[in-house]
């Protein structure tokens, strides 16, 4: 797929955090119950760590208990794209940035009611900007 953005792979790791290029451009995931914003529960928006894109709201966040951060919707659903992955012997659906394919984490049918789904996101690969629109955080 074409994506707006679209770096060479140097250029990503210039940008990145070591952690945040395995997960965004590597597919890779952090541990759980480790990343920044698992249990982070300030007002604002969730933005793709590689290009900036508004991906979640601290709206549609939850406590999941899984150890990620989750959301039961995608704020700016144009900016989030589902993949299938197969890897690791499983059937799951990836969730990428529509503007960079950064890969975000994946999407489950067991979130809260009305969408049903939990958006199980790394938080390597997001940056938070605060409800205030001050500069970002994190």
């Amino acid at each position: 797929m074409s994506r707006k953005i679209d770096k060479p792979a140097a250029e990503w790791r210039e940008q990145l955090s070591p952690m945040a290029y395995r997960v965004t451009r590597e597919k890779g995931t952090e541990r759980a119950f480790t990343g920044e914003y698992w249990n982070f529960w300030e007002s604002g928006e969730y933005r793709c760590v590689c290009c900036g894109a508004p991906l979640f709201a601290s709206a549609h966040k939850f406590d999941a208990g899984c150890g990620w951060p989750s959301f039961s919707t995608a704020a700016a659903p144009d900016n989030v794209e589902e993949a299938e992955d197969r890897s690791h012997f499983m059937l799951r659906t990836e969730v990428l940035c529509r503007q960079c394919g950064a890969h975000l984490g994946h999407v489950f049918d067991d979130g809260p009611a009305p969408t049903g789904l939990r958006y199980c996101i790394n938080s390597a690969s997001l940056r938070f900007r605060p409800e205030s629109g001050d500069d970002d955080a994190g």
